[in-house]
């Protein structure tokens, strides 16, 4: 009799605990009849199963950070090193990530934020002297990843500033010139431009510049066109190579912004770093006078080292693009939930992540190695050349999955990755295309060069 009481009281309570309501609500949708058979044929493990996944988990798992630099590389830097570096990514996320997207899609370049940069005193950070740091390869490289983890558009406009103009005048030019621009450059007071590039000339800019100069006394006269000149349309020194027509040598020259003849564009609708403002140059008979000249460019032997110099800049430039991408596609898919839970818990997401982290961690390593090769002073054309090679290469491949994981979501710049998508194609391109430099590695390898 007993046990018949306790079955009653059990019944009882279970009957005030159901909602009547939602019990016909659910009648309508579904065979009640046909689910409590189901269940009834569960064993405890398969029941229990199942009731958790009803009730959800609910407790708080705390999950890994999000951390691109999955063999900590970051380790090795000194406590100084180590907080420049964050100092550097601070302004990063504090300054440039709230407007990037507004000034990309408007392809406009935010100009006050230049006074902001020239305050972390990095421009010229290799050089010494002048007020530049004098800090190592290594740290110019870390830093250029960390900009363009944010944004390729801005860590290019550093490049152009620092790399190729600044490095332009400290490789090539006279003691007056290095004392005339680069404090102005380091310091922002001045925005430098690098012209090499032509609108027929890319890859053949060796030998086959068609912008000229001619000597006339005191006085040399440009004629030509440059393209794709990153800065061009607002920089107060344009540092432009043309060939000499006496002895058909590459030659280096400081036009200033106010020159009579010289002309720019702006390049519109591009795809990628549409916040970099590149122009097309027309110089039509501008005079430079001789002191202008760079004094030790004579042949494009001495452009190449400036190229050196900042390929492997372009390199980590590819990394920090990739490393953006990586960590904002994993912090969606840690957030985005489909049936009833993470993205990030299945497997073909996992795979993508692991895919997109195995690139990552190759080119970090490999860029990390090519700095300290450049800072140990045994850098050659072709390790610049293979990291341009292999980094810009597998950065396509990782914002494509980046992409991939975010699904539609994926091509809307407010979750970022649809920008690093598209800057990728301009990293794959600048600064020496795939196929040139895998030449220059090629010959090196071989011994046999398979240029024309």
């Amino acid at each position: 009799m007993a046990n018949i009481f306790s079955k009653a009281r059990g019944l009882f309570h279970l009957f005030q605990s159901i909602d009547i309501d939602q019990m016909s609500k659910l009648a309508s949708k579904i065979d009640l009849g046909e689910v409590m058979a189901a269940v009834g044929k569960l064993d405890d493990n398969q029941l229990g199963a199942v009731v958790k996944m009803l009730k959800g988990d609910h407790h708080h798992k705390e999950l890994p950070p999000i951390e691109g630099d999955f063999y900590h590389l970051g380790q090795a830097l000194t406590d100084e090193e180590r907080e420049l570096q964050l100092k550097v990514r601070a302004f990063m996320e504090k300054e440039i990530k709230p407007i990037v997207n507004e000034y990309w899609l408007k392809a406009e370049f935010p100009f006050e934020i230049i006074p902001k940069l020239a305050e972390l005193n990095i421009c010229g950070l290799t050089y010494e002297g002048y007020g530049c740091p004098n800090k190592s390869f290594l740290m110019e490289g870390i830093l250029a990843m960390e900009m363009a983890r944010i944004d390729t558009s801005i860590s290019t406009f550093f490049g152009v500033q620092s790399g190729l103009c600044m490095g332009s005048i400290y490789l090539c030019g006279s003691d007056e010139q290095k004392q005339e621009w680069l404090p102005q450059l380091q310091q922002f007071k001045a925005i430098g431009a690098f012209g090499l590039t032509e609108p027929e000339v890319g890859s053949a800019a060796a030998g086959g510049l068609t912008t000229t100069a001619k000597r006339n006394g005191d006085t040399w006269v440009l004629n030509g066109q440059k393209k794709w000149i990153g800065n061009a349309t607002f920089a107060d020194v344009i540092v432009i190579w043309a060939r000499d027509l006496d002895d058909n040598q590459v030659k280096g020259f400081l036009l200033r912004k106010d020159t009579p003849g010289f002309t720019v564009e702006k390049i519109k609708d591009k795809m990628a770093l549409r916040i970099v403002q590149n122009g097309l140059i027309t110089l039509t008979n501008c005079e430079v006078q001789e002191v202008d000249r760079l004094q030790n460019a004579n042949s494009f032997k001495d452009t190449a080292k400036v190229l050196q110099m900042t390929r492997a800049g372009v390199a980590w430039q590819a990394v920090g693009c990739a490393r953006g991408a990586y960590e904002a596609a994993l912090d969606y898919t840690r957030k985005r939930k489909q049936f009833g839970k993470p993205i990030a818990s299945f497997q073909l997401i996992q795979n993508h992540l692991v895919e997109m982290l195995s690139n990552l961690t190759a080119m970090q390593t490999l860029c990390f190695r090519l700095s300290q090769l450049q800072d140990e002073g045994k850098l050659k054309d072709e390790h610049a050349s293979l990291a341009k090679v292999f980094c810009s290469l597998r950065t396509r491949d990782v914002v494509s999955r980046a992409r991939e994981v975010m699904g539609g979501n994926g091509i809307l710049l407010e979750y970022d990755v649809a920008r690093f998508v598209a800057d990728a194609e301009a990293i794959y391109s600048y600064e020496g295309t795939k196929e040139i430099n895998s030449l220059i590695v090629g010959r090196a390898i071989t011994g046999f060069s398979a240029f024309v």
